[in-house]
């Protein structure tokens, strides 16, 4: 991350050169001691000055102030982890704060924007009163609209859409994000396979086995999700839902995503112990939440995104190619106080209130948030 250093570029670039203060005054019709100024950084040349300074250097005037309006990867990762570790120790309004003042001095860095705009989505519902979530939704849709807008990033720009739409969906505009996102694009094709073969022509196996693990990966975990949301549209039909449910869990136990993706597996039993409650069936709904307390007090912290002995390849991408790395969206700590509250706060859970084999269930999650590592 890059301040204005004009004076470390003027004494770089004057020494490259080999001319002293009292040549560059001359040449910039000024005093000696304006130019001292300059390099110390006591003060800066007039604006007008800038472009007959960067000829002088033979460079751009960008370059003549040493300011670059991006961060690197490593330093959004930086500032994501440290602005999830305020929303979670500091007032809301305070951090809220704080980020803006990020987004305003970066506000041409695309990248740290959507990562922004992704907190507020993650840590929004913190702000407790609607209206305030409300604000902090539109702010991040805000956010996600100029980085469709502005950047080059074909890839970044679909994220931005689809993290647009989310937050529309999140305001009750439904027919927004139809008209945002319009027809899906099922055209079976995808790039993977003839990437693959390609790698494969050049005798790159490796890379070619590492392009198709990342695609199951990648396509295992939307799947993952899409079994959660097509849940909740089997409400109206038991069976469908159970054999919804079992299909999913298959899938499950295949990846053993208890161990490869534990949060995503976590957010599925959570979905459908919702649903067996909602379809009045309290046992299977039992049976489920007890898999879910099982998962969430078992060895799983701290949460990360990973591969495993099959999926041996993709470690290098997560790590190298996603914005965040292998880090989750929300840190641990939320996440196991979130683990607790969407059981204990649930209302959809209050007949189990009296249940002894819920009570034990609570009792064990609590663990979690105090038995921290």
């Amino acid at each position: 991350m890059k301040e204005i250093n004009l004076g470390h570029v003027l004494i770089k670039n004057r020494r490259r050169l080999g001319i002293t203060q009292d040549d560059l005054a001359a040449y910039m019709g000024v005093s000696k001691a304006a130019v001292s100024k300059w390099e110390t950084g006591t003060t800066y040349p007039d604006i007008t000055l800038l472009p007959k300074l960067a000829d002088y250097f033979n460079i751009s005037i960008d370059k003549l102030m040493g300011y670059e309006p991006q961060m690197t990867r490593e330093e959004i990762r930086k500032i994501y982890s440290q602005l999830s570790k305020e929303f979670i120790s500091q007032p809301i309004e305070q951090v809220l704060e704080h980020c803006r003042q990020i987004t305003k001095k970066y506000f041409s860095c695309f990248p740290l924007l959507y990562q922004i705009g992704s907190l507020y989505v993650n840590y929004g519902m913190m702000a407790g009163e609607k209206e305030k979530v409300k604000i902090i939704y539109e702010d991040a849709k805000e956010l996600f609209e100029r980085v469709k807008a502005g950047t080059d990033d074909i890839d970044l720009a679909k994220q931005a859409l689809n993290m647009e739409a989310l937050c529309m969906l999140s305001l009750n505009r439904p027919n927004d994000v139809l008209d945002l996102l319009g027809q899906p694009d099922f055209s079976m094709t995808a790039p993977e396979p003839l990437l693959a073969s390609a790698y494969q022509q050049l005798g790159k196996s490796k890379e070619a086995k590492s392009i198709l693990q990342i695609a199951v990966y990648y396509h295992m975990i939307v799947m993952m999700n899409l079994f959660s949301i097509y849940l909740g549209l089997c409400l109206d039909d038991k069976e469908r839902f159970h054999e919804t449910y079992q299909k999913a869990i298959h899938i499950a136990d295949t990846f053993q995503l208890e161990k490869l993706h534990p949060s995503i597996l976590l957010s599925f039993y959570l979905t459908a112990s919702q649903g067996y409650m909602k379809l009045g069936d309290t046992e299977k709904a039992l049976d489920t939440l007890e898999q879910y307390t099982f998962l969430a007090t078992s060895n799983i912290y701290p949460l990360h995104l990973h591969g495993d002995k099959f999926f041996d390849l993709v470690d290098h991408w997560l790590e190298n190619t996603l914005a965040l790395g292998d880090v989750l969206p929300r840190d641990s700590d939320t996440i196991r106080e979130n683990i607790l509250k969407s059981i204990e706060n649930s209302k959809i859970f209050l007949p189990l209130q009296n249940n002894s084999r819920f009570q034990n269930m609570i009792r064990k999650l609590k663990t979690i948030t105090t038995n921290r590592v």
